[in-house]
């Protein structure tokens, strides 16, 4: 079994991923909002790469003037920013749904990220993927559980409140494995060293202290403190930046 996140359009090599036959779970952020590295994406399809380029660079430094820019661009603009992306998301997830036409019979869960629009990625889901958002699934004896979305930040349709978070953990019950797009917040887990703090769960911590699941998988950070450490009992491992590397995790029972 194969653990994947923040594919961010990397549609081609998960596809290849899956065909090898194995469950591969992805946990979240299909889309391309904005590529870091180059400031290319949907944002920038919006508001051009200069905008984009100047959130960036404030992100590390004060993500606070970083959402405020963006909220400034949007009213100054006239722009709705889920309107305008919504057409973009769409055409998006159609390539992803695609590029899976020749990957045969395929056995994929999947949640969203912070970036993606839950209803649409629903919608577009290639044959053989299950929309694993607030299940749970027993795989080879172990129950894994499953709760997508990110923390606020710029109002993208993925991200979700402490109270929705803590309601979908709840309504999972203890499982053996988590599987999150976003980390605990743990300052080692949930800092980004180019992309700063801020993006760690606090109803995730809560969750994994409260029932001690023997692993807890997870994205969102794209280059954090840590990429694993251990947390009571339960082994905390971000699964990596799928995009930049194409290399999945491999699960292994126990």
């Amino acid at each position: 079994m194969f653990v994947v996140s923040d594919v961010h359009g990397a549609y081609r090599e998960l596809a290849r991923l899956a065909s090898l036959g194995e469950t591969v779970l992805v946990l979240g952020d299909l889309v391309n909002l904005i590529d870091y590295r180059t400031n290319s994406g949907l944002l920038a399809d919006v508001f051009g790469r200069d905008l984009v380029g100047e959130v960036v660079a404030l992100r590390t430094t004060d993500p606070e003037a970083a959402t405020r820019l963006w909220k400034r661009a949007e009213a100054e603009g006239g722009i709705d920013v889920r309107a305008a992306l919504s057409e973009r998301l769409a055409e998006s997830y159609r390539e992803m749904r695609e590029a899976f036409l020749d990957a045969g019979n395929v056995d994929l869960d999947v949640i969203h990220g912070n970036v993606d629009d839950p209803d649409l990625l629903r919608m577009h889901l290639p044959a053989g993927a299950r929309w694993a958002q607030g299940t749970t699934r027993e795989i080879d004896g172990e129950v894994f559980g499953f709760a997508g979305g990110g923390v606020p930040r710029i109002g993208t349709p993925g991200e979700v409140g402490d109270s929705e978070m803590a309601a979908t953990l709840a309504a999972l019950g203890p499982v053996d494995v988590l599987c999150t797009h976003v980390p605990p917040a743990l300052t080692m887990l949930s800092d980004d060293v180019i992309g700063g703090p801020g993006k760690g769960s606090v109803p995730v911590l809560e969750y994994i202290e409260r029932h001690q699941p023997s692993r807890h998988y997870f994205g969102d950070v794209h280059q954090p403190r840590a990429i694993r450490m251990r947390h009571g009992d339960t082994e905390c491992v971000n699964v990596g930046y799928f995009r930049a590397t194409g290399r999945p995790v491999r699960h292994t029972a126990g």
